[in-house]
């Protein structure tokens, strides 16, 4: 039985991620922990004010701490809900003690320390580790997460991105004179717990937000090693990302030729979902661990469908398959 411990608990894909740890067998839950000054300390994280669908389940105390030495020699493995600048911080200590660690954050994503100042407003001070981190996009990162100790797990944006470019890109379907575009709509959810103004349900009508600044356009880049246009928007529902991603594709590659390259790299991938007619809308993967895609293509203009859960295949379910193929286990265990 590993032993693993979930820092920054409380928040909503913590709280994920606590459900799927618990109902694993072969982990065993340890502890549950936030910032030494959480107003969240000391409550249960089935509190009435936090995650009370976890009442029964989960019924564990959320500890305010920022001295993990008590826990140091019982943990095997270390997920990390926490910001990117904490993350940046602590992933070092528990590495060095031999825990394998999970980020959810954003802090070992790129392995460019110029990456951190133009876009996290940090200093990156950790490049062993940068150098060191294993990016757990997992269909296609399988054996390098297998043989990690530290596995950056990807943004959700980045994940729905991804997911539906990169056959087409490895099988140069793609016509590369036309950048591709994403537009993806994200629940209020993935702003996290706190609540701001411009946060607020009652606030969020349909708007995009960081227009060429965003710091996942260069985290997809990056790991697509293919120029892209990223604008994110932010809806007014829960949870869930609605991708629509548009490009061109080259001279007489057909709807088949699209088809076929989806399902070559996803049929033996059980979290992934390829449809072959009508496209994916968000009821059908939120609460799931699922990523969907659909296509539609018209002469030699693609469009590309994808939607996930931005709380689920978009953090803690990943971040759970990433553990689950690091330790040898079946992908979906816990998860489905």
């Amino acid at each position: 039985m590993l032993k693993a411990i979930i820092i920054g608990a409380s928040g909503y894909a913590g709280a994920k991620l606590a459900y799927y740890l618990n109902k694993h067998p072969h982990i065993e839950l340890i502890a549950l922990t936030v910032s030494e000054n959480s107003k969240d300390g000391g409550k249960l994280i089935s509190d009435n004010n936090l995650h009370p669908q976890l009442k029964g389940v989960i019924d564990l105390p959320l500890i305010a701490t920022s001295d993990y030495s008590s826990y140091i020699n019982d943990v095997d493995i270390v997920f990390l809900a926490t910001e990117h600048s904490v993350s940046h911080d602590i992933a070092p200590y528990f590495l060095e003690q031999g825990c394998t660690v999970f980020d959810l954050s954003g802090a070992y994503r790129v392995n460019s320390p110029e990456f951190y100042t133009d876009y996290y407003g940090f200093t990156h001070q950790h490049q062993k580790w940068l150098n060191k981190a294993v990016y757990g996009l997992a269909e296609w990162n399988y054996e390098k997460i297998k043989q990690a100790q530290l596995i950056a797990v990807p943004g959700c944006y980045p994940t729905a991105a991804q997911l539906p470019l990169k056959p087409l890109i490895e099988e140069n379907l793609l016509d590369n004179t036309q950048w591709p575009v994403i537009n993806a709509v994200s629940g209020v959810s993935g702003a996290g717990r706190k609540s701001t103004h411009n946060n607020s349900f009652c606030e969020v009508s349909l708007h995009a937000y960081g227009l060429f600044t965003h710091r996942h356009q260069p985290e997809i880049v990056k790991h697509l090693e293919q120029q892209v246009i990223f604008t994110p928007h932010l809806g007014c529902f829960k949870q869930g990302i609605h991708a629509t991603i548009t490009c061109r594709v080259k001279e007489d590659v057909t709807a088949q030729d699209i088809l076929n390259a989806l399902n070559k790299y996803y049929k033996d991938k059980p979290l992934i979902r390829v449809y072959e007619k009508d496209l994916p809308s968000l009821k059908a993967v939120v609460n799931l661990p699922y990523c969907d895609i659909g296509f539609a293509l018209k002469d030699r203009h693609l469009i590309l469908i994808s939607v996930e859960d931005n709380l689920l295949k978009g953090a803690a379910a990943q971040a759970v398959q990433c553990m689950n193929i690091r330790f040898g286990y079946e992908q979906t265990l816990s998860l489905l």
